[in-house]
């Protein structure tokens, strides 16, 4: 029996409440937008249209595979963040709101800087860096990223926000001592992966099956890429430049530590909404 486009939302949205999904109704609007070939405007402008049997269809195929765990940035392949909209593939992580924490500080201490330079280091999509540009007009932004993959989706989200006269990428590894071609930054900001080796099995099935194990595995403690960052990307900061880290849930004082003995000072730590630690920020005042 023919349903209506509205009609259709109210039943996915229902089915994912009593399953238990999260943000079950942003994941049927989603899904539906994608199925129906329709932007959120006009998914509203013809809410008492009835939708084509092929719409039907493809929407019961996508709400299959998201009950089954696939989350719906990847069956729909954007995601927003920060207020601007971004490609996403397999390659990289789902931005989340937890890391707006960390862009809402980096935007901040960019702001502080006349022409600030800043480096997204682990970029993934590019959010962070993105966002940054963003909102500070006159940033120069380069995202760093190691996975050819990912790079690729940096690439496209830079050109779909319009921002290839002041965002670029590039491919570097965050555990290996940076080349100096790179140039100084004011601002270093980074989601690098923080999961333990031995805690990623354990971790969600839409994380754990679908969500890149390389933007994951922080080796056996989480911390691998904080003491690489820390120690080999330093003196990549100029002189009052900052360091600034999302961190997993009780990592805040192991950074903290580390940022410390590496010389950083006017350390911070932020708690997200939820009243967790989150970001760890520091500053570089004096050589070591």
């Amino acid at each position: 029996m023919a349903s209506t486009y509205y009609n259709l939302y109210l039943d996915l949205r229902r089915r994912f409440r009593l399953e238990g999904v999260f943000d079950p109704d942003r994941a049927a609007r989603e899904l539906m937008c994608a199925a129906c070939g329709k932007t959120h405007e006009e998914l509203v402008r013809d809410g008492r249209l009835y939708a084509p049997p092929e719409a039907e269809r493809a929407l019961e195929e996508l709400a299959r595979r998201h009950l089954a765990g696939e989350p719906v940035a990847y069956l729909v392949g954007e995601w927003e963040f920060y207020g601007i909209g971004l490609d996403i593939s397999r390659a990289v992580l789902i931005p989340r709101p937890d890391t707006e924490v960390l862009a809402a500080r980096a935007i901040e201490a960019a702001l502080a800087f006349a022409e600030p330079r800043v480096l997204d280091l682990c970029a993934g999509s590019g959010c962070i860096g993105l966002a940054i540009a963003k909102h500070v007009q006159n940033a120069r932004v380069l995202l760093g990223e190691l996975d050819e993959e990912a790079l690729k989706v940096c690439r496209q989200n830079i050109r779909r926000n319009e921002l290839s006269a002041r965002v670029s990428a590039v491919r570097v590894d965050a555990r290996e001592k940076p080349e100096r071609r790179l140039g100084e930054f004011d601002v270093i900001v980074s989601n690098p992966p923080y999961i333990p080796t031995g805690d990623i099995e354990t971790l969600d099935v839409s994380v754990r099956e679908h969500e890149p194990r390389l933007a994951l595995d922080g080796g056996e403690d989480g911390l691998d890429f904080y003491r690489s960052i820390c120690s080999l990307w330093r003196e990549m900061l100029r002189p009052c430049g900052k360091l600034l880290f999302e961190v997993g849930i009780g990592q805040a004082d192991p950074v903290l530590r580390l940022m410390r003995s590496n010389g950083f000072g006017d350390i911070q730590v932020i708690k997200d909404l939820n009243d967790i630690p989150r970001v760890v920020c520091g500053t570089v005042w004096d050589e070591i």
